[in-house]
Protein backbone atom coordinates (compact mmCIF):
# COMPACT_ATOMS: atom_id res chain seq x y z
CA UNK A 1 0.00 0.00 0.00
CA UNK A 2 2.53 2.34 0.58
CA UNK A 3 4.71 2.30 -2.06
CA UNK A 4 1.12 2.76 -3.96
CA UNK A 5 0.90 5.60 -2.68
CA UNK A 6 4.16 6.25 -3.69
CA UNK A 7 3.48 6.18 -6.97
CA UNK A 8 0.86 7.87 -7.07
CA UNK A 9 2.53 10.77 -5.46
CA UNK A 10 5.17 10.72 -7.85
CA UNK A 11 2.88 10.76 -10.57
CA UNK A 12 0.81 13.39 -9.32
CA UNK A 13 4.16 15.53 -8.61
CA UNK A 14 5.04 14.92 -12.24
CA UNK A 15 2.18 15.83 -13.64
CA UNK A 16 1.91 19.27 -11.67
CA UNK A 17 5.62 20.18 -12.54
CA UNK A 18 4.41 18.92 -16.34
CA UNK A 19 1.99 21.99 -16.17
CA UNK A 20 4.05 24.35 -14.24
CA UNK A 21 6.79 23.50 -17.26
CA UNK A 22 4.39 24.12 -19.26
CA UNK A 23 3.08 27.70 -18.37
CA UNK A 24 6.54 28.58 -18.05
CA UNK A 25 7.13 27.82 -21.60
CA UNK A 26 4.40 29.36 -23.03
CA UNK A 27 4.93 32.53 -20.45
CA UNK A 28 8.73 33.00 -22.33
CA UNK A 29 7.45 32.71 -25.88
CA UNK A 30 5.19 35.43 -25.09
CA UNK A 31 7.29 37.14 -23.06
CA UNK A 32 9.85 37.38 -25.67
CA UNK A 33 6.86 38.10 -28.64
CA UNK A 34 6.17 41.20 -26.62
CA UNK A 35 9.73 42.06 -26.15
CA UNK A 36 9.97 42.71 -30.09
CA UNK A 37 6.39 44.52 -30.03
CA UNK A 38 7.87 46.76 -27.73
CA UNK A 39 10.99 47.57 -29.60
CA UNK A 40 8.53 48.73 -32.19
CA UNK A 41 7.21 51.43 -29.54
CA UNK A 42 10.81 52.04 -28.70
CA UNK A 43 11.49 53.56 -31.72
CA UNK A 44 8.27 55.30 -32.15
CA UNK A 45 8.45 57.33 -28.85
CA UNK A 46 10.40 60.14 -28.00
CA UNK A 47 10.49 59.00 -23.92
CA UNK A 48 12.95 56.65 -24.65
CA UNK A 49 13.98 56.09 -20.81
CA UNK A 50 11.08 55.05 -19.94
CA UNK A 51 11.09 52.54 -22.26
CA UNK A 52 14.26 51.23 -21.79
CA UNK A 53 13.40 50.55 -17.95
CA UNK A 54 9.95 48.56 -19.36
CA UNK A 55 12.32 46.62 -21.63
CA UNK A 56 14.99 45.91 -19.20
CA UNK A 57 12.61 44.81 -16.78
CA UNK A 58 11.25 42.25 -19.38
CA UNK A 59 14.41 40.95 -20.33
CA UNK A 60 15.34 40.05 -16.46
CA UNK A 61 12.04 38.73 -16.14
CA UNK A 62 12.12 36.67 -18.94
CA UNK A 63 15.60 35.23 -16.99
CA UNK A 64 13.98 34.54 -13.67
CA UNK A 65 11.27 32.73 -15.66
CA UNK A 66 14.09 30.72 -17.72
CA UNK A 67 16.05 29.77 -14.50
CA UNK A 68 12.85 28.28 -13.30
CA UNK A 69 12.58 26.47 -15.85
CA UNK A 70 15.47 24.83 -15.71
CA UNK A 71 14.91 24.14 -12.21
CA UNK A 72 11.87 22.28 -12.97
CA UNK A 73 13.82 20.49 -15.97
CA UNK A 74 16.57 19.01 -13.99
CA UNK A 75 13.63 17.36 -11.46
CA UNK A 76 12.87 15.30 -14.57
CA UNK A 77 15.97 13.84 -14.51
CA UNK A 78 17.53 14.26 -10.79
CA UNK A 79 13.80 13.54 -9.48
CA UNK A 80 14.76 16.38 -7.15
CA UNK A 81 14.44 20.07 -7.07
CA UNK A 82 17.70 21.19 -6.81
CA UNK A 83 18.54 24.82 -4.89
CA UNK A 84 20.97 26.34 -6.90
CA UNK A 85 18.71 26.85 -9.51
CA UNK A 86 16.00 28.11 -7.38
CA UNK A 87 18.35 30.39 -5.66
CA UNK A 88 20.06 31.62 -8.76
CA UNK A 89 16.17 32.64 -10.01
CA UNK A 90 16.20 34.90 -6.66
CA UNK A 91 19.68 36.47 -6.91
CA UNK A 92 18.50 36.97 -10.94
CA UNK A 93 15.16 38.43 -9.10
CA UNK A 94 16.85 40.55 -6.79
CA UNK A 95 19.74 42.03 -9.41
CA UNK A 96 16.22 42.79 -11.43
CA UNK A 97 14.97 45.25 -8.93
CA UNK A 98 17.97 46.71 -7.72
CA UNK A 99 18.86 47.70 -11.77
CA UNK A 100 15.25 49.39 -11.92
CA UNK A 101 15.25 51.24 -8.98
CA UNK A 102 18.69 52.08 -10.02
CA UNK A 103 17.83 53.22 -13.51
CA UNK A 104 14.73 54.71 -11.81
CA UNK A 105 16.83 56.82 -9.29
CA UNK A 106 14.34 55.25 -6.63
CA UNK A 107 16.62 53.26 -4.84
CA UNK A 108 17.60 54.55 -1.01
CA UNK A 109 20.13 53.74 1.44
CA UNK A 110 18.08 51.84 3.42
CA UNK A 111 16.93 49.78 0.51
CA UNK A 112 20.43 49.47 -0.93
CA UNK A 113 21.35 47.55 2.60
CA UNK A 114 18.47 45.55 2.80
CA UNK A 115 19.02 44.29 -0.81
CA UNK A 116 23.07 44.32 -0.22
CA UNK A 117 22.11 41.40 2.82
CA UNK A 118 19.64 39.61 1.03
CA UNK A 119 22.01 38.97 -1.91
CA UNK A 120 24.48 38.36 0.48
CA UNK A 121 22.50 35.31 1.84
CA UNK A 122 21.36 33.95 -1.57
CA UNK A 123 25.08 34.17 -2.45
CA UNK A 124 26.19 32.13 0.55
CA UNK A 125 22.98 29.68 -0.08
CA UNK A 126 24.16 29.64 -3.70
CA UNK A 127 28.14 28.38 -2.62
CA UNK A 128 26.53 26.25 0.39
CA UNK A 129 24.42 23.92 -2.01
CA UNK A 130 27.36 23.54 -4.45
CA UNK A 131 29.36 22.44 -1.82
CA UNK A 132 26.84 20.00 -0.46
CA UNK A 133 26.25 19.02 -4.24
CA UNK A 134 30.00 18.18 -4.75
CA UNK A 135 30.07 16.39 -1.43
CA UNK A 136 27.23 14.10 -2.03
CA UNK A 137 28.82 13.52 -5.80
CA UNK A 138 32.31 12.28 -3.87
CA UNK A 139 30.20 10.78 -1.28
CA UNK A 140 28.04 8.69 -4.12
CA UNK A 141 31.30 8.27 -6.00
CA UNK A 142 33.20 6.36 -3.25
CA UNK A 143 30.45 4.06 -2.40
CA UNK A 144 29.72 2.85 -5.88
CA UNK A 145 33.04 0.94 -6.33
CA UNK A 146 31.99 -0.78 -3.30
CA UNK A 147 29.45 -2.30 -3.61
CA UNK A 148 30.45 -2.97 -7.19
CA UNK A 149 33.43 -4.92 -5.98
CA UNK A 150 30.97 -6.44 -3.30
CA UNK A 151 28.31 -7.77 -5.99
CA UNK A 152 31.47 -8.96 -8.33
CA UNK A 153 32.58 -10.80 -4.92
CA UNK A 154 29.39 -12.18 -4.67
CA UNK A 155 29.37 -13.47 -8.10
CA UNK A 156 32.43 -15.31 -7.58
CA UNK A 157 31.15 -16.89 -4.46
Amino acid sequence: MNARLMQLYNKVICAAFSVMLLFLALGIVIGVARLFLNLGELLQNADIARHYVRIISEVLTLFILIELSRSLVDYFSEHRLRMTFIVDAGIVFVLREIMIKLFEHQLGDGDMYAFSALLFVLGCLRIGSILVFQREKQMLAATEPVAAGTAAADGVQ
